[in-house]
């Protein structure tokens, strides 16, 4: 896979998401739709409870029945969990190792710094094969990150 494709409305809910929960990490799942093999579309941002307790600034945790739950509203609605996503409040917007230690190997994983609460860079992450490390992939969408008439 290459290339990620986000529509608007999941960037909309996404980004709302991680900025009403810095500076704590905010997760969430991705539904949408592998349209061919070097393609995966995100079609809805679900956000989810992070479960973390005690370091939610620097972690996130999902728990099996919410997981469970995006699964059957995805199939719901036709799609599929595709990936996640979660912030890096005041950080680079790079998987951190603890990130590495927790990827399950056929999701995408976004990644989004929120900056002094804006949510700022995004990137877009796969396990690669020997599960050693990730490869980034190229976003695409009609929308950035910044809403309109939002000065930088």
């Amino acid at each position: 896979m290459r290339e990620l494709q986000i529509s608007p409305s999941a960037l909309l809910v996404l980004r709302h998401h991680v900025e009403s929960l810095y500076p704590d990490e905010a997760c969430g799942g991705l539904l949408g739709s592998k349209d061919s093999p070097e393609n995966l579309t995100v079609n809805e941002s679900a956000p989810l409870a992070n479960a973390e307790l005690a370091e939610r600034r620097r972690r996130y945790l999902l728990e099996p029945e919410d997981v469970l739950q995006l699964e059957r509203h995805a199939a719901a609605a036709g799609l599929r969990v595709v990936g996640f996503y979660h912030s890096h409040p005041d950080a680079a917007a790079r998987p951190s190792a603890f990130d590495l230690e927790q990827a399950w190997p056929w999701y995408v994983y976004l990644i989004i710094k929120v900056d002094q609460g804006r949510a700022d860079e995004l990137s877009a992450w796969r396990l690669a094969d020997d599960r050693g490390s990730f490869e980034s992939l190229a976003i695409g969408s009609d929308e950035s990150l910044e809403p309109e008439g939002r000065a930088r």
